[in-house]
């Protein structure tokens, strides 16, 4: 199995993006405004991430008093982590989509403005979603394993 490599989730974001801002463009006017906490729900899922990392890591790693991991576990927190930095990615380019959309906007429609700090707080969890996931899959990695195409 391959590392998640940045160019593919720059080109997750980059489709992810310009569908957003796609899909805006055609019926902005009729949707309603976004919650302004829409995307925080996208941290939930890092900070879980993040804690069965720091778990795994500790289990590979074989520290003193930590249990042994089962292939299976690491082989599902690996594809976990895939997945999450992929919905990460495209998460990223979707509230990016969105603040492209909104702030030239943000005159002609009311709700625009708020919908450009719910996509800024989108973007930002959206980032630290993809952080998460790409640590948990290098936790995941053997000690013996070398970074790269393994």
């Amino acid at each position: 199995m391959r590392f998640t490599r940045p160019r593919d989730l720059a080109a997750v974001a980059i489709v992810g993006g310009l569908l957003a801002h796609l899909l805006l463009r055609l019926s902005y006017d009729t949707l309603p405004p976004l919650p302004l906490l829409a995307g925080s729900t996208l941290l939930v899922i890092a900070v879980v991430e993040v804690v069965l990392a720091f778990s795994l890591r500790a289990r590979i790693q074989r520290r003193p008093g930590a249990r042994p991991v089962q292939p299976l576990t690491a082989a599902r927190a690996v594809a976990l982590a895939k997945a999450s930095s992929v919905l990460g990615a495209l998460m990223f380019g979707a509230w990016t989509g969105l603040l492209i959309f909104t702030i030239p906007v943000r005159d002609s429609f009311p709700a625009a403005s708020n919908d450009l700090v719910a996509a800024v707080i989108g973007m930002i969890s959206a980032v630290v979603l993809t952080a998460a996931a790409l640590w948990l899959e290098h936790c995941c990695k053997t000690p013996t394993e070398s970074s790269g195409n393994e």
